[in-house]
């Protein structure tokens, strides 16, 4: 007795659905016949010789979809799910964003004030200065980099050691107690052998980020006091900027930004942004 298949009477967009889907099992069983050949083979060897006809691409569609077991519909109600999802903000920070105006662009003075206000953390945040640099004033470089010593520092402690034989055994025992590690150049060789382990972290001393030196002790009092190294995102013209801490004063603030501005080069930027770790961006006039 064959297969009994049940119609929804009277509903032909049902009953031509339940059509759809015994037409591509059909074709799935007509795509997987095999047929086993083993006429003068030796030992039992068999070769398999898949035969059938190439499934149609709407049936091989259907087929995909009752395998995954979600439908062309569900996916489409998934993605659009995700896409009306919007992210709600709390009454504080609605309040304080508002004190912002997002078409106009603040002088460094005002900016800064506004992020102080505007900072809604509990804590004691961080404030961000972010620059979109001009592609054209840039050459053929494929980053942009440097360093600026910020007159006020960074409001975060920073561990900065001179590269020895000790440093090198902890770092390859896996002990590694410093945020910027600073090298004389006739260290170098010996850091190639735990080069695996700074580098995917950024520790590495480079000559390009003036943390390989022949005065290494000048060097650690630099970037102990101050003294920040930056570098363009490695696909984008970007520069993410540690300014200070919102318990800073305006003027600590002030003085930070303009001292990025201009060690990156006011002329370079095209658009720079001033936040607090949770507060609004707040455009600066870089001009």
């Amino acid at each position: 007795m064959g297969k009994i298949r049940a119609v929804a009477m009277g509903d032909e967009k049902a009953e031509n659905e339940q059509k759809r889907k015994a037409e591509a099992r059909r074709q799935t069983k007509q795509s997987k016949k095999v047929k086993v050949e083993g006429t003068g083979m030796k030992g039992g060897e068999r070769v398999s010789v898949v035969e059938g006809t190439d499934i149609n691409p709407e049936y091989q569609k259907l087929i995909n979809e009752v395998e995954s077991g979600e439908t062309v519909e569900a996916s489409k109600a998934k993605k659009a799910k995700k896409a009306k999802k919007i992210r709600v903000r709390s009454k504080a920070y609605v309040a304080k964003a508002s004190l912002v105006d997002k078409t106009k662009f603040y002088a460094p003075a005002e900016a800064v004030s506004l992020v102080k206000q505007t900072s809604v953390s509990k804590f004691d945040g961080t404030v961000e200065l972010h620059l979109n640099l001009n592609t054209a004033m840039l050459g053929d470089k494929k980053d942009f980099r440097g360093s600026v010593n910020l007159p006020h520092g960074t409001g975060k402690q920073v561990r900065v050691v001179i590269a020895d034989d000790n440093v090198i055994a902890d770092v390859a025992a896996g002990k590694i107690n410093f945020d910027i590690l600073v090298a004389h150049p006739s260290m170098m060789p010996k850091l190639a052998k735990v080069a695996r382990v700074l580098g995917p972290k950024g520790l590495m001393p480079n000559p390009k980020t003036g943390t390989v030196s022949p005065d290494p002790e000048k060097r650690v009092k630099e970037l102990s006091t101050g003294m920040v190294n930056f570098k363009t995102e490695p696909d984008q013209p970007i520069l993410h900027l540690i300014v200070g801490k919102v318990s800073f004063d305006e003027k600590k603030l002030l003085d930070n930004v303009k001292a990025i501005l201009d060690a990156v080069g006011r002329n370079k930027i095209t658009k720079a942004t001033l936040s607090a770790t949770m507060g609004p961006g707040v455009k600066v006039a870089v001009a």
